[in-house]
């Protein structure tokens, strides 16, 4: 037997440490995870009560079509029904994306270091990929732009930006939109959208009518804390998602996944609540960079990337040992830095003593 030649040798996804492992590989009984982006205050209530309600009906298929989910989704941002794709997780529409569009011949432009499955799935589909250095942590479009042929398919736009958080703002993104020629389409992946305040980060669904070749990927995984579910969707014009529907598994969205976020859209309030606290927590982060001299990059995301100047694993691996996991920068392309997820008030005050003490012990700054 022969596998795809693709496959040979690409590196499948590492998910990181769970939180028993930590506890069993270090005796500790309070261990926080703060590496994977997840919110820390977890779903709406009134999700839980929706998910205990579906127990009863697991023995049946869940609707294909999620058409309850999808009613909400429509009528909360605007489009109609028809331009919305859904997915386990925001990953599998990026797969399906790529399976879509991509082959042999073909190529896809996108940023470096960025979100790491538009690669990965590009890979597996056999086509060239031509990744842009970030210019001092955010997306070079001029570059980008530059990078586009006649081959092209696909340009990534990871907005907020992951690992670093940065943003393409409004008048950016209108001027990059405007010169992509039309054969390629320009996947916003806006899985952070709810976290971003900034006044001039774009207002993207109205582009949807203006450019036919635009589609925006958005998740329930960050800001409405259904991580556990993998509930992710795109928005389109009516003709591309019909274009990429019969690359989409069947019944791929659970029936307590469907009803979760449906039931989670409806409670802003929520949100709002969440968003203020990851506001207040990223400004925490900041005074401590700022009074510890350490470099870092202002996040529109739920999550800070800081260079320590040393081996971002040596830095990983003292907060392990005490408790609190967190993302290296060396898998991320960031080998001084780490990524940490803004926590609780509590969770980011454990975070600034152990590291106030890594500071003290290590003497680098």
């Amino acid at each position: 037997m022969k596998i795809k030649n693709q496959l040979q040798g690409l590196p499948p996804y590492q998910p990181g440490k769970s939180l028993e492992e930590v506890k069993r590989q270090y005796g500790l009984t309070n261990v926080i995870k703060l590496a994977s982006n997840e919110n820390p205050y977890g779903c709406s209530p009134a999700v839980k009560k929706a998910i205990t309600a579906e127990l009863d009906r697991l023995a049946l298929y869940p609707d294909g079509y999620a058409r309850i989910l999808r009613e909400k989704v429509a009528q909360h941002i605007g489009v109609k029904e028809t331009q919305l794709i859904f997915g386990n997780g925001s990953d599998e529409v990026v797969q399906i994306i790529c399976r879509a569009f991509l082959s042999a011949g073909t190529n896809t432009v996108m940023a470096a270091p960025t979100f790491p499955q538009y690669r990965h799935n590009a890979v597996i589909e056999g086509a060239d990929i031509r990744e842009i250095p970030l210019v001092e942590g955010r997306h070079d479009l001029p570059k980008m732009l530059e990078a586009i042929d006649e081959q092209t398919r696909i340009v990534w736009v990871c907005n907020p930006n992951n690992p670093t958080g940065t943003y393409v703002n409004e008048t950016e993104l209108s001027e990059f939109l405007r010169k992509v020629p039309k054969h390629v389409l320009v996947v916003l992946d806006e899985a952070y959208y709810e976290y971003a305040t900034a006044d001039d980060y774009p207002q993207t669904v109205p582009l949807l009518f203006e450019y036919d070749n635009l589609m925006i990927l958005r998740t329930f995984s960050k800001a409405y804390g259904l991580a556990g579910l993998r509930v992710g969707y795109g928005i389109a014009s009516e003709a591309i998602i019909q274009q990429i529907e019969p690359a989409r598994e069947p019944f791929n969205t659970s029936s307590v996944a469907q009803v979760a976020a449906a039931v989670a859209l409806s409670d802003q309030a929520f949100i709002k609540q969440c968003v203020a606290k990851n506001k207040q927590g990223l400004a925490a982060f900041y005074r401590f960079c700022e009074e510890n001299g350490l470099r870092y990059y202002p996040s529109e995301a739920n999550f800070i990337l800081i260079d320590f100047g040393i081996e971002g694993n040596q830095v990983f691996q003292y907060l392990l040992e005490r408790g609190i996991i967190v993302r290296s920068g060396n898998a991320l392309g960031f080998p001084t830095s780490v990524r940490i997820t803004v926590g609780t008030e509590e969770q980011n005050e454990q975070v600034f003593a152990a590291l106030t003490q890594l500071l003290k012990e290590k003497q680098f700054v």
